[in-house]
C-alpha cells in the first residue's frame, strides 16, 4: 500500500466509532476482523505495518487487541486518540458481556446453550486460521525469509501446544532468538 492509497481516521470519534464495531463483529477474537477492517476496508496501515504493531501489542501486557487500538489511536490523535479508541473498543462489549452473564446464569444446564457454546469455539479456531493464512503473505518480506518464519511459527506451537510449556518462556526464548536472527540479517 502506498502512502497515496493511505486514508486516515477523520476523528477520535472516527476511531470510537471504528473500534466499537470491530469489537462487536470480533465475538471470541477481533485478528481476523482488525485486519480486514483497518488494512483491506479503511486502510489506515498497511499489511506489513499491521504485522508489526499486531507483534508489539502481543508482547506488552494486557488484551492484545487493547494494546492494538492504543497505539493506533495514538498515533493518529495522541492521548485522545488513544482513550478514544480503547474506549469504543471496550464500551458496547462490556454492556453485551454483563447482559449476556445474566442471560447465561439462567440457562447454564441447558444442552442448546452448552452446544453453541461449543460450535462459537470451532468458529473462533476457523478465524485465527484464516487470518493467519491472511496475514501469511507478509512472510515474503520479513528479513529472515520464509522458511526460517515457518520454523518459529512451528517451534512455538510444538512448545505451546503440545509441549504445554508456559506463554511466558516461549515467547521470550523465540522472540529473543528471533530479534538476534533478524538483527544478524540486517546488519550492514
Amino acid at each position: 500500500m502506498t502512502p497515496v492509497d493511505r486514508h486516515k481516521p477523520r476523528s477520535p470519534l472516527d476511531l470510537f466509532v471504528s473500534f466499537n464495531q470491530l469489537a462487536l463483529q470480533g465475538f471470541g477474537g477481533v485478528l481476523a476482523v482488525a485486519q480486514r477492517e483497518l488494512v483491506e476496508r479503511k486502510r489506515w496501515i498497511s499489511n506489513e505495518e499491521f504485522v508489526e504493531e499486531w507483534s508489539v501489542a502481543q508482547v506488552m501486557p494486557g488484551p492484545n487487541i487493547v494494546n492494538f487500538a492504543l497505539m493506533i489511536g495514538g498515533r493518529h490523535f495522541g492521548l485522545g486518540g488513544a482513550v478514544a479508541a480503547v474506549t469504543g473498543l471496550l464500551a458496547a462489549p462490556l454492556v453485551l458481556v454483563l447482559l449476556l452473564a445474566l442471560v447465561y446464569a439462567q440457562y447454564i444446564n441447558n444442552p442448546h446453550v452448552v452446544g453453541a457454546l461449543r460450535g462459537m469455539g470451532a468458529v473462533a479456531a476457523g478465524l485465527i486460521i484464516s487470518a493467519a493464512l491472511k496475514l501469511s503473505s507478509s512472510i515474503k518480506s520479513n528479513p529472515l525469509g520464509p522458511p526460517a518464519c515457518v520454523a518459529l511459527g512451528v517451534t512455538c506451537f510444538i512448545g505451546i501446544a503440545l509441549l504445554r510449556w508456559p506463554l511466558v518462556y516461549v515467547l521470550p526464548g523465540l522472540g529473543v532468538t528471533s530479534c538476534m536472527l533478524a538483527y544478524r540479517q540486517l546488519k550492514p
